[in-house]
């Protein structure tokens, strides 16, 4: 098998596993050369940064990103001395991912999401300015702090390395990221063809700043439901498809997907959903529709997916298991072979 560019393969967890049962797959991916793990904060449901702290302890080397929190719901002074402390449980092995959630989920706990825009800007800087050991005063239109800083009275006062990823679905958000990001985190269920105009827009934020799209790290989240029976990879896949494609519009616009199918699960399923809800909508999602956006099948179909996104300018495959045995995952692609 060909090795990725750098050897470069990731793990994306969610809330499926127990946090201690997702700690052992932290390290076997460690042992197995996997370059970082990124922690999901989408739904309610599991809150990104207890685990990644828990992966960060268990651990030497793997990197430990989320993946990702928002903008909305921690102020910017709690959310550089979040990312401080976990600096300091893992010196140079924290990624801040960040990213604008979603509707309705952001209504529904009472977030004016608005401007989201301005609102990623205003909290990229701050932080960004916080984890640099800066003292700050910024008066924006969401950021609004005076003469604040990461008052460290005992330890290390020395600016940290926390690069910041903004996950970014929508192009001008990934123009944002291409102008103020370390890196973007490119989302999944879109199809590698996404990404040829992800970087287009990426490579005109970056312009903005004086650089070029290969200056911005670019890793990518690949939901990989791997099985050597490929009808139940494939409906592993589909039931986890339909829920976004009913559910979160900024997926939905992305995905690339026919519209009339989209509208069509949309009358189904709302948020939150029942099992049934779930059940009606995946038969109206066809097989072709779910290996498009996803790595799903046999091992060697799953490996050839990530290849296709490798090719249109993913940096780094961040993997999604879908499957019980997430080790035999972790195996079809250690060390970034695939």
């Amino acid at each position: 098998m060909p090795v990725s560019p750098e050897g470069r393969v990731a793990l994306y967890l969610q809330d499926k596993h127990p946090i201690r049962e997702a700690m052992e797959y932290v390290r076997y991916a460690e042992a197995r050369g996997f370059e970082a793990v990124w922690q999901a904060e989408s739904r309610l449901v599991r809150e990104a940064t207890v685990p990644m702290a828990a992966f960060a302890a268990t651990t030497e080397r793997i990197r430990v990103g989320s993946g990702v929190v928002n903008t909305w719901t921690r102020n910017v002074g709690l959310l550089a001395a979040t990312f401080v402390t976990l600096d300091d449980l893992a010196p140079g092995r924290v990624m801040l991912g960040i990213g604008a959630w979603w509707e309705p989920l952001a209504s529904k706990v009472g977030i004016d999401r608005r401007k989201p825009l301005t609102a990623m800007r205003e909290t990229v800087e701050v932080v960004r300015r916080l984890l640099a050991m800066e003292r700050v005063t910024f008066h924006g239109e969401f950021v609004n702090v005076t003469d604040i800083e990461i008052d460290i009275v005992h330890g290390d006062r020395s600016p940290r390395n926390v690069p910041i990823y903004i996950g970014a679905t929508g192009m001008r958000m990934m123009e944002l990221a291409g102008e103020i990001g370390d890196g973007v985190l490119l989302n999944y269920l879109v199809g590698p063809t996404y990404n040829q105009t992800a970087l287009e827009h990426l490579a005109v934020g970056a312009a903005r700043a004086g650089r070029t799209v290969d200056d911005l790290d670019r890793p990518q989240l690949v939901v990989c439901s791997l099985d050597e029976d490929r009808d139940r990879a494939l409906d592993r896949a589909r039931e986890l498809v339909t829920q976004y494609l009913g559910q979160q519009p900024h997926i939905m616009t992305a995905s690339g997907v026919d519209p009339s199918l989209l509208e069509e699960i949309g009358g189904v399923l709302t948020w939150p959903a029942t099992e049934e809800d779930i059940r009606r909508a995946m038969a109206l999602v066809p097989d072709e529709v779910v290996q498009t956006i996803t790595a799903a099948g046999t091992p060697d179909e799953c490996r050839a997916k990530v290849r296709e996104y490798v090719a249109a300018g993913c940096t780094c495959p961040i993997l999604y298991p879908l499957g019980d045995d997430v080790r035999a995952m972790i195996d079809a692609f250690a060390g970034g072979r695939f």
